[in-house]
């Protein structure tokens, strides 16, 4: 399947890229700009606005900073101020007194409250320490009350003539102020003559008129409204505000946390107080505006995967299940079925991949077969030339050891030794190929024997076979160019005498079964890098019909001149059994 997945892998990129990430981009990334553009023009919107109401804002305060200067403009008031700072109020006529009275308790007053319906008082505290206020409400001062020593009224004596802003602050030095909380403009009166400080005038504006502004203008979305002076604390909010979402906005920051909401912020400074005024919009409502493109965007998202994926499949199922259909015929040549074809439907580049694929097949087989024949001819022809191949030398030796038994008299062994080398013979020339190692051991011994009737004392043999493997089939005459190499290379150059071993037995090795066949003679031995040749077919024969016999098998050879040779077959059980089958099958 690695080349299926492989080719389907590719197709699901191609689908990635060609499909799934448009609609992708589509359904979230569109939805998340157009979110983006919604808040940049919302805040540029909203910082427009809060631009045009800060300059409202401002210009109301400085509306309210020029009624400071009324006394400047009604001289009686003036007039009215210096009789007071100088002590000669109460030395004065009653007619002066009444003077002064008027000027300060009703034309002051009366001027303010008709200029401005949001003035909720004034209050006039000359240097000697004198007080006149006045209240809308009618309220009255509070006695003893240490107005030199407040902040508002340090701060008009400092700016020297110059209005103060003073931010929220109660009305606490009237017994019943009507509001809870004012914001106010102080300024330190002088002698236009003189410049001479006369009093310390300070007027007294409601909240409503902050309310007023700050409702007219709309936001376009949720928000809340904050006023702060220069210190930080809150003038006004339409909205109740926490101290840690007052500290993130003092702090400049661009969004701020709320508790159940965040929000983004757009500030303004308010000319010329230096207070600022905040809008908090919030992101729940600026992300309500575009909830529904994204859930539009998630359900387009959704139908086009299963629309696209669904063709995807069908489409790839199409490409990709004929060249598995191909790669399972594969594995089935692989095992050796050449009788295996695919197929094909249509008339597509696939389809005409699929019959050329069927045509090689078909070839393929056809060589397979001629080569294979050809082979079998080769492998038979070998076992023939083998079969029919014994030392002349070998035969030479045999007939003159069976004259020297004539001339000695010795019937029985003569008899024995015809006998014997008329069953090699027979064995030799016999039409089959394959015999079991029972059949190839008793050749060995009866070889053997013909052999010892040359050496006599030189040389003892001794051949065991395991019981559980005398039945296993081996090609015939494999090992008799072995025993030959050994009495030639081994036994005749020894003087000392001489012994070889033939075993065979069933070994189990790395979790695997094999067949051993062992040949060890303690004879003179050879050099064993060099081949031995001139025995018959030789080393080399025995290595290649082992090869063609038994892919997985092993021929190991070690030997030295002076130590005897040894030499190791190593062939794999199943591969036994394998031919076993084939040839008793």
């Amino acid at each position: 399947m690695k080349i299926s997945r492989s080719l389907r892998s590719q197709l699901l990129i191609l689908y990635l890229i060609a499909i799934a990430v448009p609609i992708l981009t589509i359904s979230f990334v569109i939805p998340y700009y157009y979110q983006y553009q919604i808040v940049h023009q919302t805040q540029e919107l909203t910082d427009n606005t809060l631009n045009s109401l800060s300059n409202q804002i401002g210009t109301y305060l400085q509306d309210l900073g020029r009624l400071t200067i009324v006394p400047y403009l009604n001289d009686p008031i003036i007039q009215a101020l210096k009789l007071i700072t100088h002590g000669q109020y109460h030395t004065a006529d009653p007619a002066t007194q009444l003077k002064v009275n008027h000027a300060l308790i009703s034309t002051l007053p009366n001027y303010l409250g008709n200029t401005r319906d949001e003035i909720a008082g004034t209050i006039i505290v000359t240097l000697n320490g004198s007080l006149y206020a006045h209240s809308r409400y009618g309220s009255a001062t509070v006695s003893d009350y240490p107005y030199q020593q407040k902040e508002w009224y340090r701060q008009a004596v400092a700016a020297n003539g110059k209005v103060v802003f003073i931010a929220t602050h109660p009305q606490d030095y009237l017994t019943n102020s009507g509001v809870p909380e004012v914001f106010s403009v102080a300024r330190l009166i002088k002698d236009p003559d003189t410049q001479e400080p006369l009093a310390v005038m300070m007027a007294d504006a409601d909240h409503q008129i902050l309310d007023r502004l700050i409702r007219q203008v709309r936001f376009h979305v949720q928000s809340i409204a904050v006023i702060t002076d220069t210190r930080g604390n809150v003038l006004y909010a339409n909205k109740p505000v926490s101290p840690g979402m007052l500290k993130q906005i003092n702090q400049g920051s661009a969004f701020v946390e709320g508790t159940n909401d965040s929000f983004t912020v757009v500030s303004k400074t308010i000319q010329p107080s230096g207070w600022e005024i905040h809008v908090l919009l919030s992101n729940n409502a600026l992300r309500s505006k575009v909830r529904w493109l994204y859930a539009a965007g998630f359900l387009f998202a959704v139908g086009g995967f299963v629309l696209t994926w669904s063709l995807f499949s069908i489409l790839s199922r199409r490409i990709v299940h004929p060249f598995q259909d191909m790669l399972r015929a594969m594995r089935q040549v692989q095992r050796g079925n050449l009788e295996v074809r695919v197929q094909p439907s249509g008339d597509d580049e696939i389809a005409q991949l699929g019959k050329a694929f069927n045509h090689m097949i078909s070839q393929l087989n056809e060589l397979i077969d001629r080569e294979y024949r050809a082979v079998l001819s080769r492998r038979n022809a070998e076992y023939r030339a083998l079969q029919s191949q014994i030392q002349p030398h070998f035969l030479y030796n045999t007939l003159n050891g069976l004259i020297g038994l004539n001339r000695l008299g010795k019937q029985k062994e003569l008899e024995n030794a015809i006998l014997s080398l008329s069953s090699l013979l027979r064995y030799s020339l016999d039409a089959g190929d394959w015999v079991t190692i029972d059949e190839e051991f008793s050749f060995l011994k009866k070889y053997c024997s013909l052999q010892q009737m040359r050496f006599q004392d030189r040389v003892d043999v001794v051949i065991n076979c395991e019981e559980e493997v005398r039945h296993y089939l081996i090609p015939k005459l494999l090992l008799q160019p072995l025993i030959e190499n050994t009495f030639i290379h081994g036994v005749e150059p020894c003087d000392d005498p001489s012994k070889i071993e033939v075993t065979a037995k069933r070994h189990r090795h790395a979790e695997r079964s094999y067949l051993i066949i062992a040949i060890r003679d303690t004879g003179m031995g050879f050099d064993a890098g060099k081949d031995p040749g001139k025995t018959g077919i030789g080393l080399a024969n025995v290595r290649e019909r082992l090869e063609i016999s038994y892919p997985g098998s092993s021929f190991q050879l070690e030997s030295r001149i002076g130590g005897g040779t040894r030499v190791r077959i190593m062939i794999p059980e199943e591969e036994v059994r394998r031919n076993e089958d084939s040839h008793r099958g």
